[in-house]
């Protein structure tokens, strides 16, 4: 068969289910392959939702998706969406066809390897049509076992050339190797916590298989648990676990991790938005437990870092703890926990009234809709001034129900990312809060969302403008601040026009809109255009120099 059709046949042998992407003549042929040999393909209307669409269907299901593009500009469409992957070690393989081997006239001709390598993600391609099916299983195991975002260049004319399949040999091994673990380390971290007063474990993204591992640790060290923004939801429904570390942590929270003598950060980049630019972890021995070498210590300097699988790590540690009966209350205390309870969520902290008539206030709004909405969710998060009343108000059932994109700060990816989501998990509902600013950067993936047929929820907290911007310079003339204002957008015709339900609410008795929908069978989105007050969120005020 064909090099194009072989390579898709693969991939899907080897466990692709699911590929996002636009079709030209350049992937044509390997796109269908995949369909034919099962995988399921969703079309995007522009590349860079496509790339949003597979980062944030593999954050939340953990598997190697693929993102398919035409060659030259199919995949500089995609390079913002694919540096966000690239940036959380999303494991994400991404096909791009490219122009024939030797064709330096073509229009389509770049570099493809210099730009994937200048964006931090892994440039591979296939390189004969006799190696083509090892260099794209070579792919796809860096993709799945390193969980990085590759992408792998694919010459039009390699792609047509006739191999037998499957070949002298199946496609290369794709487990995940059995971690290792320092005896040496174990016995350090363990005296650690046993001699800490108030030790806090921090759990993130990379951590996110290892739950339990880590809430027996705890337990056995009497140490409190807190997710980061990337791993929120990781620890829910323990009664000693707060809910997310670092800008979107409640005040109360804040105070907790700041007390804390020992924090260990579990599969978690301890960043400046993680540590408050280091504000929370300052005044605690810190321990980074990563299986990553590059992660120790890049952003925050460690007393020890350990190099190793989270469970892993985590069970030889609450094992050593027992045998050693170095048992205590630790950060438990009766008054601890009355502490927990009171700072664990947004949404039970007080919301200043402001009374703005014919605008909603966006906290208010947004602790009202974690009243309505299932708790059966997926909440996404735009960038932007309003993305902590998303990220931080809206609850989250577990660490598959939620998805932040804002490694590369970029606005604009929530709405395809949210379609992602959806798709990787149709048993819940999937709620996006983005910005008048970032939705209609990519408003075209509504129609995606309409033909799919999904019951997401889309908040837009309309301010007609660009609203970070506006409180980022707060000492800035009416005159300056034109360049980021605009005139009000009726986002909910917008959005019906695309095909979606739509309502807008300018108080919560508008909210009453949402009743029918949520009653209906759900087979379309609805857009909520909330016009909203002016004001700056709170982490736009409070933290907005990090």
């Amino acid at each position: 068969m064909k090099v194009a059709d072989a390579i898709g046949r693969m991939l899907a042998d080897v466990g692709v289910s699911h590929v996002f992407g636009v079709v030209g003549s350049g992937n044509f042929h390997v796109t269908n392959s995949l369909v034919a040999s099962g995988a399921e393909f969703v079309a995007a209307r522009h590349e860079a939702g496509a790339a949003s669409m597979a980062d944030a269907y593999s954050r939340v299901t953990g598997e190697v998706s693929v993102l398919s593009l035409h060659q030259g500009c199919g995949l500089t469409n995609a390079l913002t969406g694919i540096t966000e992957a690239a940036k959380c070690h999303t494991p994400l393989l991404v096909l791009t066809a490219d122009t024939a081997v030797g064709d330096v006239t073509s229009n389509f001709e770049i570099d493809q390897d210099a730009a994937v390598r200048a964006i931090g993600a892994t440039p591979m391609r296939i390189h004969s049509a006799e190696t083509a099916l090892s260099d794209a299983a070579r792919a796809f195991r860096l993709a799945r076992i390193e969980r990085r975002t590759v992408v792998l260049s694919l010459p039009i004319d390699l792609q047509e050339r006739e191999i037998d399949y499957p070949g002298e040999r199946p496609a290369s091994n794709v487990r995940v190797p059995a971690p290792i673990i320092s005896a040496t380390d174990v016995t350090e971290l363990a005296g650690l916590l046993s001699g800490a007063a108030r030790p806090v474990i921090v759990g993130g993204r990379g951590a996110r298989g290892a739950k339990g591992a880590l809430r027996e640790l705890a337990k056995t060290a009497g140490a409190l648990l807190i997710a980061s923004g990337g791993g929120r939801g990781i620890f829910e429904g323990d009664p000693w676990a707060l809910d997310v570390m670092g800008g979107f942590a409640t005040d109360g929270a804040a105070e907790l991790v700041s007390e804390a003598d020992l924090i260990v950060g579990f599969g978690v980049a301890l960043n400046t938005w993680t540590t408050r630019g280091g504000s929370l972890t300052s005044h605690a021995t810190l321990v980074q437990v990563d299986d990553r070498v590059d992660a120790i210590g890049k952003h925050r300097l460690v007393d020890l870092g350990i190099i190793g699988d989270a469970t892993a790590v985590a069970r030889a540690t609450n094992e050593a703890l027992i045998a050693a009966g170095a048992t205590g209350p630790g950060y438990r205390t009766s008054e601890t926990a009355e502490r927990v309870a009171r700072a664990r969520y947004w949404s039970d902290q007080p919301v200043e009234v402001v009374d703005e008539p014919g605008f909603v206030d966006p906290a208010a709004l947004i602790n009202a809709l974690d009243g309505l909405l299932p708790d059966e969710r997926v909440v996404v998060v735009d960038g932007g001034n309003v993305n902590a009343y998303p990220g931080a108000h809206l609850r989250v059932p577990d660490e598959e129900g939620y998805v932040l994109p804002l490694s590369f700060q970029a606005i604009g990816l929530g709405l395809a990312s949210v379609i992602g989501a959806a798709v990787a998990r149709p048993d819940r509902m999937a709620v996006l809060g983005t910005g008048d600013g970032s939705l209609l950067m990519g408003a075209v993936e509504l129609e995606t969302a309409v033909r799919l047929r999904l019951g997401l929820v889309i908040v837009a907290f309309n301010d007609s403008a660009y609203g970070a911007e506006i409180h980022l310079f707060p000492d800035s003339t009416p005159e300056e601040q034109e360049i980021v204002r605009f005139p009000d957008t009726d986002i909910a015709s917008i959005a019906r026009g695309f095909g979606c339900e739509a309502i807008t609410v300018r108080s919560l008795d508008d909210l009453e809109g949402m009743a029918a929908w949520l009653e209906s069978d759900r087979t379309r989105p609805l857009v909520i255009d909330a016009k909203i007050t002016g004001r700056a969120s709170w982490l736009m005020t409070q933290h907005h120099g990090h």
